[in-house]
């Protein structure tokens, strides 16, 4: 563990001794040491005795900055392994950091321009528009174009502020590892990692600019999704540059109202949004929260989503989509067996899984829904709730399902705030209906010939050569075969020759014996002996060697 750490470790420990978390350890895990050694550190008193245990975890990691507001925000979409209270007051962590100086700011990105800000940019506002944990943003205008830009960059030593406390968090975690009984439910390792990942991507701005070009391109035209602009020319891996947008907040709700909007298919075109960067791109904003999310002021009675942000992004493989989809499908249509056969044909289950036992637990899930409108039923939640059954199953939670399920809840939540009466299902179902039809049958397996036709005619000069190499090699090969088949036989029956001599010998042995104790039988008991050790010797030198086979 290097110096920074051991720093950043006692200020992690002065933190959550302040906010009395030695307290929630239960006492069957505190080794005998624990005691003596909080006493030593008196000064550090919990200064939180009445507030709830996650409230106070809570409040801890707020006080611990980004990287640890982050990881709570992340740990509270993993309801597979928190309980609804903890995730609850996890999820109310925000991420509300003051701006750092301006002039920093200027030098950081003149640095990353290799020029001066006032040659390439006009009217830079050295106020910061937005600050968050990780970065700051600056307004200005392009030099020769006059169109509005906006400036994100990272903050001073942000990556090795970050990477301390990563190191920390992945510490701990195996420490937990170690000592902890239910470490096995908990993954700590895997979800430090998996949090390490998400973090370091952010860290850089160059990725975010790829996955928002190509988030952009997919939906380029759309009536439902504008995502802004990048500028790739003045983007670097601590700066990002992007058109500026002018749009209003999706939760300022008098002021979409204001302006007209139409709420239901301002709802609908977020799940109609979401669906199709899942099902149709397999490229999905995986950070789509109120705030990276804004309603164009065009056309209020057709809105239209501007989506900003674009960090972190999720993918899922081609069989994680068609389990996804019919794992819905099979809810709509009740059929619980069929999720739970699902799961387990995904992977996503342990095959040492008690598959009459999961399919009840799966039921156990869905059945108290089966009476409810579809409307009133939040289909992230029973996502989530599907998730949770690996508090009793060994089910392996995917990283990108995480993401997909928290984003699904964004979306639905963030869908019914604007349209209470939203059915996501009416939305939902057909797409998902069409989807399926277009990955099986007659059509769905010419498109896919279609689309390695080219593929197939590139290769075709080469098939007549590739067909005869491989005669010529099943040719070679069977006549291999044949040999190895003779060789064999001939191996076996000196093998059998040569048991059989021994058997012969070993019985007139037997023979000589039986003779040598009558009376007058010396002579034949004496031949009978010599031809048996003549017997023995033809015996061990017909034995096979090995090297025949």
């Amino acid at each position: 563990m290097s110096l920074a750490s051991v720093k950043r470790a006692y200020q992690v420990l002065a933190t959550a001794l302040h906010h009395g978390l030695d307290k929630l350890l239960p006492a069957r895990l505190k080794p005998w040491w624990f005691s003596p050694l909080r006493a030593c550190l008196f000064w550090l008193q919990d200064q939180h005795p009445d507030k709830p245990a996650a409230e106070k975890v809570k409040l801890a990691m707020q006080s611990l900055g980004a990287v640890h507001i982050k990881f709570g925000q992340m740990l509270s979409t993993r309801r597979d392994l928190l309980d609804d209270d903890w995730a609850e007051h996890l999820s109310q962590l925000q991420d509300q950091v003051p701006p750092f100086d301006s002039q920093l700011a200027i030098e950081a990105i003149e640095q990353q321009l290799g020029a001066g800000i006032n040659s390439l940019f006009d009217e830079f506002d050295p106020k910061p528009l937005a600050s968050a944990s990780i970065s700051q943003v600056h307004t200005a205008k392009l030099k020769h174009t006059e169109a509005p830009v906006v400036l994100k960059i990272l903050r001073p030593n942000v990556e090795k502020s970050v990477k301390a406390d990563i190191e920390l968090m992945q510490s701990v975690a195996k420490l937990g590892q170690a000592l902890l009984p239910d470490a096995h439910r908990l993954r700590l390792v895997e979800v430090v990692e998996d949090y390490r990942q998400t973090i370091m991507a952010e860290l850089d701005l160059r990725l975010e600019a790829v996955n928002a070009t190509k988030l952009r391109n997919n939906f380029i035209d759309s009536p439902a999704l504008y995502i802004p602009r990048i500028y790739p020319e003045f983007s670097r891996e601590r700066l990002l540059v992007m058109e500026r947008i002018n749009g209003i907040p999706v939760t300022d709700i008098p002021q979409l109202k204001a302006q007209g909007t139409n709420f239901k298919l301002l709802a609908e075109r977020g799940v109609e949004v979401f669906f199709t960067q899942v099902f149709r791109d397999n490229f999905f904003h995986a950070d789509m929260h109120p705030g990276n999310i804004f309603v164009s002021r065009e056309t209020p009675e057709d809105p239209q989503y501007i989506g900003i942000d674009c960090g972190i992004v999720g993918q899922l493989s081609e069989e994680d989509k068609r389990y996804l989809a019919g794992n819905f499908l099979a809810f709509f249509n009740q059929d619980y067996k069929r999720i739970a056969q699902l799961y387990i044909r995904s992977g996503w289950v342990s095959s040492s899984t008690d598959i009459g036992a999961f399919e009840a637990a799966i039921e156990e899930v869905c059945r108290p829904l089966a009476d409810k409108p579809l409307a009133e039923i939040s289909f992230g939640q029973v996502l989530l709730d599907l998730f949770k059954t690996a508090r009793r199953f060994d089910i392996v939670v995917q990283p990108q399902l995480v993401l997909l399920q928290k984003t699904l809840l964004y979306v639905e939540g963030l869908g019914r705030q604007l349209y209470p009466q939203l059915d996501l299902w009416a939305t939902a179902k057909p797409f998902l209906e069409e989807w399926m039809k277009s990955q099986t049958g007659l059509k769905a397996t010419a498109d896919k010939l279609g689309e390695r036709l080219p593929e197939f005619m590139e290769k075709l000069p080469e098939m007549p050569d590739l067909i005869y190499d491989n005669l010529k090699m099943g040719q070679n090969l069977l006549t291999q075969q044949k040999q190895l088949l003779a060789r064999y036989l001939e191996y076996k029956r000196q093998q059998h020759k040569s048991y059989f001599l021994l058997a012969v010998s070993g019985v007139l042995v037997i023979c000589a014996s039986v003779l040598s104790i009558q009376e007058g039988t010396l002579g034949p008991a004496i031949a009978l002996a010599v031809i048996s050790g003549v017997f023995a010797l033809w015996g061990w030198f017909s034995r096979p060697s090995s090297d025949k086979l």
